[in-house]
């Protein structure tokens, strides 16, 4: 009766001892996981990149129809772009990062909207110009996100 006991646990032990620790069951399965989140962060990057190469020929376009004043280091953070309409009555600056709402200027003092081709060519530009940064931050922050991955998976 003795030796079938012990005949009974050494096979017990001998089936757990078989398969893989939970420790290395559980680093298997991060990494499966890692590899999907990098397949997937590679896809959203290329996502990101071909969104910004379809956003850039629209935002050359219509930056080509202003010009660029460059920020005064004194008391400037961003520089704008520059144009005018109504016979040069009329100046409409876009903050280069398209973060704040287009600035209008009839004889010198500031207006809240006009009516114009060229005040709506301007609110397009500074849209365009707003997702061109906000796809240029998702890029960076997707690479980031990569090569997070791609280092968990050296391991």
């Amino acid at each position: 009766m003795a030796l079938r006991c012990s005949f009974l646990i050494g096979i017990c032990v001998l089936l757990v001892s078989c398969g893989p620790s939970p420790a290395e069951q559980r680093r298997a399965e991060k990494h499966v996981q890692d590899s999907i989140a990098l397949t997937e962060q590679q896809r959203t990057l290329t996502y990101y990149q071909a969104q910004l190469e379809t956003i850039l020929p629209q935002a050359d376009s219509l930056i080509a129809l202003f010009k660029y004043e460059p920020k005064n280091e004194k008391y400037q953070d961003h520089g704008y772009y520059v144009t005018t309409a109504r016979g040069g009555t009329l100046r409409i600056l876009v903050r280069d990062d398209g973060q704040q709402p287009v600035l209008l200027y009839l004889n010198g003092k500031r207006i809240e909207t006009a009516d114009d081709a060229a005040v709506q060519r301007a609110e397009q530009l500074q849209v365009t110009m707003r997702d061109v940064k906000e796809l240029e931050w998702r890029i960076a922050k997707t690479s980031l996100e990569i090569q997070k991955y791609e280092k968990r998976l050296e391991k």
